[in-house]
């Protein structure tokens, strides 16, 4: 049994398991080549030039020795049992290369070899014996169809990456997480030419074995890692990649997202690329607003919003304050923090006389502009940063100063000044927008700034790290068990779903289904006019398409007519329906019409949706998304978190609707969803009345899609 220290590194975490693979302290290389520049060379080459602290061993059956290492002729042969091997030959060479360091007592591999799940249903099933065979030994994969990993920190590259050749990674506190080790490797190259360290890299491929989410989390667990740059196609195991984000919260580490495939032309590229299926992409979103990750559109701001992480400010209830030397930029900047929702309050008024006691042409509003006056006074930058921190309070604060920060008559008293002002405050972000030579920029760096050349850049990683303090600073969601729902054998009529949802704690308005026009006048009577009459029937999902619903029916004569009305509709435009009956239900007069449901997602399981009804669901498709289960409080923040939510709160004269009521209803719903298990397809609830403070929220109808029904259906189709 081999001692499982390894140094530098944690083994005691829940991704252990991952530690021989990327922090290894011996290496077999299989299909090692004696060429430098091949795929089975580079390795190599690599950990030659790197200076690795562990054992290389070259495999090579026609060599003797491999860029002047001894070179081994069979797996068997190896001097010792490897912590990594790195696989590089063919694809049907693989499951017996892969069994053969198992029997040697290999711990993990990399495997290069493409022609695996991502060439389709052959290349699947060869990737699934490959894993079997990983299983069998206890093995750990990377790969297959993947670049490979490295860790500078110990020399360690277990990688072809062409890209090293340039230079290895500097040194550094951010991780590397990707699922496309091509993609990695760019992001490996534009991180050395910003100055950035990427120490540590893994590329999970095809994701056979080892996730993306793993790979994130070994590098949250390890003290090396501060921050995880992470490119994602598609999450394939959802319990691994959540239990990385619940990781690197307890850690406050941030994880940087670039998840692409947003499209459906982008969902494609990924599933060839991959052979991976995205999932709903504002569901994702919904799942990563629990943890603390930034999710970016481009490469460059996952690089800004990563080097702005290293400085682990996190400001929670974040505010910004701005120090100028230029309006035009304090407008550019203002603007923008609106849009963004960073605020921006005004510097107290006793604190704005001061500075312009100082400087009277200055505009000490925030942002604070201290006129290119502060050019003759440099310690008037010093005055101003401190007094905006001290008396304004803002957590974070942007200085920007351009190219005048960085001439060679401003650059060493201006650096200076307001570095005394951010020792002081240490829990500040201070971020300057300078523009100037790397050389120029050095003492701003190592003072502990974060740099930016364009404002608007600077607006949008200071409300990146306000959104982490704020994820840091909230507990994770507890998604406690839920007790198991009885489901009817087929998909219910309108009646009996909400007859089932009200026995869970989603309530129906007053409602029977009845037989005759005599007991539906007479119950009418017995809950009062104005009701709402529909034909009550399993088989007709939408009613009013066929003259199947009455609304405003005033009296008890209006009811008996209306009931041969609607069975008369029904037989015209369905014949083959099944009818129950009609319903009867007490007409809502007043509150709000909402919506709210839930969708099976392939990956996240059953997700709640809520919107206000109408237009807003339809057209304007005002809704968010949370996956269930949830509390009631975590149901009023989602119900107040739509665009329409003024609606609901009392805007323009409106009565507050009773959003306690509101909140259980959805938190309820949620408990409902997951207790229904996998044969529940879909909930749709519209309209949901929300009645004013103290009168509660109704279901006014409801469609509950069981998943055997769907299969049903599809079958019907196939066949006609």
């Amino acid at each position: 049994m081999q001692d499982d220290t390894h140094a530098n590194g944690t083994t005691n975490g829940r991704f252990a398991s991952l530690t021989p693979l990327l922090q290894p302290r011996s290496v077999a290389v299989v299909g090692a080549s004696a060429d430098a520049t091949r795929i089975g060379g580079r390795p190599v080459s690599y950990m030659l030039r790197g200076e690795f602290q562990g054992r290389v061993m070259p495999v090579n059956p026609k060599r003797s020795e491999i860029q002047g290492l001894p070179a081994y002729a069979s797996i068997d042969d190896l001097p010792e049992a490897p912590d990594a091997s790195v696989v590089a030959v063919p694809a049907a060479q693989v499951v017996d290369t892969v069994d053969a360091l198992g029997r040697r007592g290999g711990r993990s591999a990399i495997i290069f070899s493409s022609g695996f799940s991502e060439v389709g249903a052959q290349g699947e099933a060869l990737q699934q014996q490959l894993l079997v065979t990983a299983r069998r030994h206890g093995m750990r994969l990377l790969g297959p169809n993947t670049a490979g990993a490295f860790n500078s920190t110990i020399g360690f590259f277990g990688s072809f990456m062409s890209g090293l050749e340039r230079g290895f990674p500097l040194p550094g506190r951010i991780g590397i997480a990707s699922q496309s080790g091509a993609y990695g490797a760019h992001l490996l190259g534009l991180a050395r030419a910003r100055g950035l360290g990427t120490p540590i890299c893994a590329a999970t491929g095809n994701e056979c074995d080892v996730t993306l989410g793993e790979a994130i989390g070994w590098m949250v667990e390890n003290p090396d890692i501060d921050v995880v740059m992470a490119y994602a196609e598609a999450v394939r195991d959802v319990e691994s990649f959540t239990a990385a984000l619940e990781a690197a919260h307890a850690a406050r580490k941030p994880v940087i997202l670039q998840k692409v495939g947003r499209s459906a032309l982008g969902q494609k590229a990924a599933l060839s690329h991959t052979a991976a299926l995205a999932g709903d992409d504002r569901v994702f979103d919904a799942m990563l607003a629990d943890y603390a990750v930034i999710r970016v559109e481009s490469s460059a701001e996952l690089l800004d919003v990563a080097y702005t992480a290293t400085r682990r400010i996190y400001p929670a209830n974040n505010s910004l304050g701005m120090l100028t030397i230029s309006g035009g930029a304090g407008i550019i900047v203002s603007d923008l923090a609106e849009q963004l929702d960073v605020p921006m309050p005004p510097m107290p008024e006793p604190a704005q006389a001061d500075l312009k006691t100082a400087v009277p042409f200055c505009s000490p509003i925030n942002p604070v502009d201290c006129t290119a006056q502060v050019l003759n006074d440099l310690t008037l930058a010093g005055t101003f940063g401190e007094r905006m921190v001290s008396d304004g309070g803002y957590a974070s604060v942007l200085a920007f100063f351009s190219q005048a920060g960085t001439v060679p008559s401003v650059a060493p008293k201006l650096c200076a000044e307001l570095k005394k002002v951010k020792d002081a405050h240490p829990d500040r972000l201070f971020v300057m927008s300078l523009i100037g030579e790397p050389e120029q920029n050095q003492p701003y760096e190592e003072a502990g700034f974060v740099l930016m050349e364009d404002p608007t850049d600077a607006v949008k990683v200071i409300k990146a790290m306000g959104q982490l303090g704020d994820a840091f600073a909230r507990p994770l969601p507890q998604r406690e068990a839920v007790p198991p729902v009885t489901l009817p054998e087929a998909t219910p009529g309108e009646a009996e779903a909400k007859q089932l949802l009200a026995a869970h704690g989603i309530p129906a308005v007053p409602e029977k289904v009845l037989g005759s026009a005599g007991e539906a006048a007479a119950y009418a009577e017995q809950i009062g006019f104005p009701v709402v009459m529909k034909i009550a029937s399993a088989d007709i999902v939408h009613k009013s398409e066929i003259g199947g619903v009455l609304l405003n029916v005033a009296d008890a004569d209006s009811v008996r007519e209306g009931f041969q009305t609607l069975l008369d509709n029904a037989e015209r435009h369905a014949p083959e329906a099944k009818l129950d009956g009609v319903l009867v239900a007490r007409q809502i007069v007043g509150g709000v019409e909402c919506f709210m449901g839930i969708q099976r997602d392939p990956q996240f399981g059953p997700v709640a949706v809520f919107g206000l009804g109408g237009i807003f669901v339809e057209v304007l498709k005002d809704v968010v998304f949370q996956r269930c289960p949830f509390d009631r409080e975590e149901a009023r923040r989602l119900i107040l978190s739509i665009k329409g939510a003024p609606l609901l709160q009392g805007a323009r004269g409106r009565a507050p609707v009773d959003l306690d009521a509101l909140s259980a209803m959805l938190a309820n719903l949620s408990r409902f969803a997951v207790g229904a298990g996998e044969r529940l397809d879909s909930i749709d609830i519209n309209p949901v009345f929300a009645m004013p403070e103290g009168q509660g929220a109704f279901a006014a109808d409801a469609l509950i899609q069981l998943k055997t029904d769907q299969l049903k259906t599809d079958q019907l189709n196939e066949q006609k």
